[in-house]
């Protein structure tokens, strides 16, 4: 599928998506899945930036909390104080990039947003904190809204029943809805690749991009190194690349408009080499 034309308010300032881009992965946590993500000084951070900046990363996706199965869940004050240094620095040293703040805590939304962030991504979609909706509109921040069922604490032990499909659209409706009664219509969609599904499930949201598609707003896509990919592989998630690059490229090829990566270099050759196929 052909990308589509998206143009997001971010604070004020226009992003356009009309072909696909990447969102790299900043975490400033200490158990995030992925060791080489994990980014606890501020020097590493800024090289990190940097990097994928350089790599061609439209977007940085901040996060300071692990969502990973078996993480232990930080309250708002925490993941401000470990944001606190890190989105103001690299808003300082690289102005003219697009930081996205990863939480799903109104407060730090707004923290966020004060320091330099323009663009909430939320792995709840405004569920676990009944306030971001409306906090996400009253800042003009574009909103990732991703999938999932249950609870912070029983989300990876939680199952969608039935077709993923249609069950993931269902949801994307009934919060697109929501979102627009609340006065927010920049949306993002992410299917939760990886959250409340089962391996084949999926696999499944991998072949249904384009039925996301037909929602209207942007579908983001966040595979990266993840454990569907390394338990089928059987290797480990610093083995995962290729893995990666495989289902990027399949995604691509559904029409996703975001990756969100750990690894901007070789998603963005994904991009180059997809656009030569559609």
């Amino acid at each position: 599928m052909k990308p589509r034309m998206f143009t997001l308010n971010c604070k004020g300032r226009l992003l356009t998506i009309d072909q696909p881009i990447v969102m790299g992965i900043i975490n400033t946590t200490p158990d995030s899945f992925y060791e080489d993500s994990r980014k606890s000084s501020l020097d590493a951070a800024l090289s990190q930036a940097e990097k994928m900046i350089r790599e061609g990363a439209t977007i940085l996706d901040i996060g300071a909390q692990s969502t990973r199965p078996g993480s232990t869940a930080v309250g708002p004050e925490e993941e401000i104080q470990r944001l606190a240094a890190v989105i103001p620095a690299i808003h300082h040293r690289f102005p003219d990039t697009i930081l996205s703040v990863d939480t799903y805590y109104s407060a730090v939304a707004i923290a966020a947003a004060e320091m330099g962030a323009s663009i909430v991504n939320d792995i709840s979609g405004g569920q676990f904190d009944t306030a971001m909706i409306a906090t996400a509109a009253n800042l003009h921040m574009p909103f990732v809204c991703m999938h999932v069922e249950g609870k912070n604490d029983t989300m990876h032990q939680t199952r969608v029943e039935g077709n993923v499909t249609i069950s993931v659209t269902d949801y994307f409706i009934k919060r697109i809805g929501i979102c627009k009664e609340q006065g927010l219509t920049d949306l993002i969609l992410d299917p939760g690749f990886g959250f409340s599904k089962t391996t084949d499930q999926n696999f499944e949201l991998i072949r249904s991009v384009s039925q996301f598609k037909l929602l209207g707003k942007p579908v983001l896509m966040g595979v990266s190194r993840k454990s569907t990919i390394y338990k089928t592989l059987n290797c480990t998630a610093a083995e995962a690349l290729n893995g990666t690059t495989v289902l990027h490229t399949a995604v691509l090829l559904g029409g996703a408009d975001i990756l969100r990566v750990h690894d901007v270099k070789e998603a963005m050759e994904a991009i180059t080499l997809t656009r030569y196929l559609l």
